[in-house]
């Protein structure tokens, strides 16, 4: 099924036709991962409530759990002001890292960031 064409028209994507989609879990705001997203992907998640996303390693469709069991469960999916972004909230099912932890960012790890205080 093609991507509604009033949802097609607000969509600003890369050179490669993406779009970035932030997956954030549902119920507490927990950042799972960041994937991409083409049409064809964000229209299967919007008809499915599938996460669907383009795996730009394989160059292909990739929806997630199919290999490994970790669906994602669609719960709301927005679009960002520049429609350059989408936040999918997600109930996630076992972890949303392919190394095995919960999310992407507790895999990648802190990068030391100093915390300003606000004046």
């Amino acid at each position: 099924m093609p991507l509604d064409t009033s949802i097609a028209a607000r969509l600003k994507r890369d050179s490669a036709g993406l779009v970035c989609a932030v997956v954030q879990q549902y119920d507490t705001g927990e950042v799972l991962m960041v994937a991409w997203m083409n049409d064809a992907a964000l229209a299967e998640t919007l008809t499915t409530g599938r996460a669907v996303y383009w795996s730009r390693s394989r160059q292909e469709m990739w929806r997630k759990g199919d290999t490994s069991g970790n669906v994602q469960w669609v719960k709301s999916a927005e679009l960002d002001c520049d429609g350059d972004a989408i936040l999918l909230k997600v109930d996630q099912h076992g972890p949303a890292c392919h190394t095995g932890t919960r999310t992407c960012f507790e895999a990648g790890g802190s990068l030391g960031a100093v915390v300003a205080e606000q004046s």
